[in-house]
């Protein structure tokens, strides 16, 4: 049994697995980093790769994206705390932001958002997949800065049981409002999972950022 023992910050010591060379993967609720990074095996990405960080207990934060920021915490400070720190040893390692791609499903993708618009500049790009930023009903995502035309792709079932559409859509104006390139779609009876459809538009980001310009 893994003992925690900074009550602040417990997702720190988990580890990261990687497959290749700058995407950053976020799985969801119960699920592992290994189950995310399957995900690398439906992209064509030369020269890049994929890291994805394990929470504690496969989750994230306990209880739903929607209820009290207070509720979640030391957990989702502390997984954003892991996933800046996976930013930054990108960057240290001489890759800049503009080719660091976000991914996340279900809760992960809920991560995936809240992290750029509270660290706001221009990524290579970020796609949520069944997610929404986070908060309860009301919140404001008033953090300041630019994502200065990221391009962000947002992907769920339109009566998705975890991810209001009202949220998603919320999301979507958020994120527009901090100047990124968004596209959202919002599909019938896909369920609370991934579809082809937004794998080709992960896709279309990878090919942006790698200069691939592959044709979907």
């Amino acid at each position: 049994m893994m003992m925690v023992r900074e009550a602040d910050h417990p997702h720190q010591h988990m580890p990261l697995m990687s497959a290749g060379a700058v995407m950053i993967m976020l799985h969801g609720r119960g699920a592992t980093a290994g189950d995310i990074l399957l995900l690398a095996d439906e992209l064509q990405g030369n020269g890049v790769h994929y890291v994805a960080p394990q929470a504690v207990g496969n989750s994230w934060y306990p209880f739903r994206f929607m209820e009290s920021i207070e509720k979640n915490q030391p957990w989702l400070s502390s997984a954003l705390k892991v996933l800046d720190a996976i930013v930054r040893n990108v960057r240290d390692n001489g890759i800049p932001p503009e080719k660091i791609i976000l991914l996340g499903f279900s809760q992960g993708a809920c991560l995936a958002l809240e992290y750029a618009v509270r660290h706001a500049r221009r990524y290579g790009g970020l796609a949520a997949l069944s997610g929404g930023l986070i908060g309860p009903p009301g919140t404001s995502w008033n953090y300041g800065g630019s994502l200065a035309g990221t391009p962000v792709f947002l992907g769920c079932d339109e009566e998705d049981y975890h991810i209001p559409r009202e949220r998603v859509l919320e999301s979507t104006g958020a994120m527009k409002g901090m100047g990124a390139e968004v596209s959202m779609q919002l599909y019938r009876n896909m369920g609370h999972t991934i579809n082809r459809d937004e794998i080709k538009q992960v896709q279309v980001i990878l090919d942006t950022v790698t200069g691939n310009g592959r044709n979907q």
